[in-house]
């Protein structure tokens, strides 16, 4: 993918148009220098990821997808954050690499994704070996990732919705469903069989993440049930965490409230009963901002 799309901005199904060279923002809120929140081990993503030591997760502000609910919602929206180099960036995954992560997860990168053609290649000429996962709201342009191909190990999308008016309400997206649906198979094209190493670490492959909404059960389990026809081609991860943040709950009173434990149940009954034996679930406890990491820029500057 050639970089001048930042002048006049495609890489996301948004097509702004933005000339993020020139210093517009445009829907993803940041310009065309990658801006980084933290770089650094995590031990709460799925298990094949976090491993003993930690999923090595590099943080990107800004988003093109602006969920009402997000978590992250300070980087997100490009608040926190400092710019780097490509070669900084490189040399971030390096460092990484050193402090012992299993791999380098990419959270939120889709709105700097040619640069990752040009980074990930010189972080392998500089002696990178982990994979390389590409952790994402799901809301990606076919044409995006094609690019990527042969570069990301493992796809981490995310699969929010399956009901396009509720889409639309928490994300302004009411396309979705169908452009997720289209991103997704270009990731199982890319790497259709998952592949494990010795310690149970994945090495290749798709992981498909859902989150259950409060109210939103019947989106999970049209969800669930699309997700059900992959179930031989990707691990699946049915979350619970959805955790109600500060200024949401005067505009969405419907997201006041945490996920009820019988809906949570109830999905991963419905999921079993269709057969999906790849899963990850979670227990009692995951709905905490604790498990939300600082935003302080660890790991983004050099050391002195």
């Amino acid at each position: 993918m050639s970089k001048d799309f930042f002048t006049s901005c495609e890489i996301c199904p948004r097509r702004c148009g933005a000339n993020r060279r020139a210093g517009e923002t445009g829907a993803c809120r940041v310009g065309a220098d990658p801006v980084l929140a933290r770089a650094g081990l995590h031990a709460w993503e799925e298990p094949c990821l976090s491993g003993t030591r930690g999923s090595g997760t590099v943080f990107f502000s800004g988003c093109s997808l602006g969920c009402v609910y997000c978590q992250n919602a300070r980087i997100a929206g490009g608040e926190v954050g400092h710019p780097v180099s490509p070669s900084r960036l490189a040399d971030i995954f390096l460092e990484l690499e050193a402090a012992g992560a299993h791999n380098v997860n990419l959270v939120t990168p889709t709105h700097f994704a040619p640069l990752l053609s040009e980074v990930i290649p010189l972080a392998r000429s500089r002696g990178l070996t982990l994979p390389i996962v590409y952790n994402s709201g799901g809301y990606e342009r076919v044409e995006t990732l094609r690019a990527l191909a042969g570069l990301i190990d493992v796809y981490l999308p995310d699969f929010k919705y399956a009901d396009a008016a509720l889409a639309a309400r928490y994300s302004s997206a009411p396309d979705y469903p169908e452009v997720a649906r289209a991103a997704l198979a270009e990731m199982i094209a890319q790497q259709p069989t998952p592949v494990l190493d010795g310690d149970g670490l994945l090495q290749r492959g798709v992981i498909v993440r859902h989150l259950l909404l409060p109210g939103a059960y019947r989106n999970s389990h049209d969800v669930v049930k699309y997700l059900a026809t992959l179930r031989h081609a990707v691990y699946i991860s049915l979350m619970s965490q959805y955790t109600p943040m500060a200024g949401v709950s005067s505009r969405f009173p419907e997201l006041s409230e945490r996920v009820r434990d019988k809906d949570y149940r109830r999905l991963v009954a419905y999921a079993v009963r269709l057969g999906i034996e790849r899963a990850y679930v979670q227990e009692g406890g995951a709905a905490e901002e604790s498990f939300i990491p600082a935003f302080d820029l660890t790991g983004v500057l050099p050391k002195e």
